[in-house]
């Protein structure tokens, strides 16, 4: 249990102890450095709207992927859910020319679907999600490969959606920033409810902290485990379902970058890879400092390969900040009692 601030309001113990502050940190310094290299153009319109288009879309699936890592799991097999998703979604609405809903309801069926068989899988079995949800993403690439050449002959399906269609899921408003940037936020609202406010966020913090006793305490773990496999699911295959409105084609190959990048933003967000912590905002912050790196060096004018070293050092930093801080914290705490 956290010790409480008292009347003062909050404290540099509940500061130091908050997962996100290392996370707020690297992104303010991140920035200040693209935006001193990067000029006025990186800190206007254009630039803002080149790193909250990545964003966006990378913290869509981010948020389960964390939620799942703060209960201990894996899911790797988002990478092939979002070519998966947007293939049936092209197929269904484009090839065979139904309703953009059923093209739509179809891709996230996928989702949910792919989902469910890795939480069974999981709690079924005592192999760990990581191996499983690889074994997955292999198994839906290889069918998704095989129903697109089947049906269309080809690796990639066109679909030009209609207006209105395309301005929900797929539009740029003032040709720069692109809607998922409002679905992004209205999935961070929703995330940071079910984990920080609602009841069930305490059972995903015990999931992760240690799975027997949460199960000797009456929560459902099995069911919860299920549950949040199908949210990374149906998030990733929301996101493929954005990109075939948005770019009107679905490519097999689509996807994969998003397995570890969704990782990185989620570690660098201050979620312990052991579980049992972690938080929305923290998150939230690491998508967008990933976001800004990813697109400031070429504002900056910088080598790409620069870009990779900085992602990397912002993961080994975020991964010894989460122990120091919280050791910060923990001796802060040892003292005020």
């Amino acid at each position: 249990m956290e010790p409480k601030t008292g009347a003062k309001g909050i404290s540099l113990g509940s500061l130091a102890r908050r997962p996100e502050t290392g996370s707020l940190i690297g992104f303010v310094v991140v920035y200040i450095f693209f935006a001193a290299l990067g000029g006025k153009v990186f800190m206007s319109a254009p630039g803002w709207s080149s790193w909250l288009n990545i964003a966006a879309e990378v913290g869509i699936i981010a948020l389960p992927v964390g939620l799942l890592m703060i209960s201990g799991e894996f899911d790797m097999s988002v990478g092939s859910v979002i070519p998966a998703s947007s293939m049936m979604a092209a197929i269904l609405s484009g090839h065979y020319e139904l309703p953009a809903i059923v093209g739509i309801l179809g891709g996230l069926s996928v989702g949910l679907l792919v989902g469910f068989v890795n939480g069974l899988i999981v709690t079924r079995t005592t192999i760990p999600s990581l191996i499983v949800t690889i074994g997955v993403m292999f198994a839906v690439m290889g069918m998704t490969l095989g129903l697109a050449v089947m049906i269309k002959g080809s690796t990639s399906v066109s679909y030009v959606p209609d207006p209105l269609t395309k301005s929900i899921l797929g539009q740029f408003i003032n040709g720069m920033f692109n809607v998922s940037i409002f679905w992004w936020l209205g999935f961070v609202a929703v995330f940071f409810y079910f984990l920080h406010i609602s009841p069930i966020g305490n059972w995903v913090f015990a999931l992760g902290g240690d799975r027997e006793s949460a199960r000797n305490a009456g929560i459902p773990t099995d069911k919860l485990t299920i549950g949040l496999f199908m949210m990374s699911g149906f998030n990733a295959a929301f996101v493929g379902i954005a990109q075939v409105m948005t770019y009107q084609s679905a490519q097999v190959a689509g996807g994969q970058s998003f397995i570890f990048n969704s990782i990185m933003c989620v570690v660098i967000g201050g979620v312990l890879l052991t579980g049992g912590a972690g938080s929305v905002v923290g998150i939230l912050l690491g998508t967008m400092t990933f976001a800004v790196v990813n697109q400031g060096i070429y504002f900056a004018a910088l080598d790409p390969n620069i870009g990779s070293i900085i992602i990397g050092a912002l993961l080994l930093a975020a991964v010894l900040s989460n122990d120091s801080f919280r050791a910060l914290a923990m001796n802060y705490a040892t003292k005020k009692k």
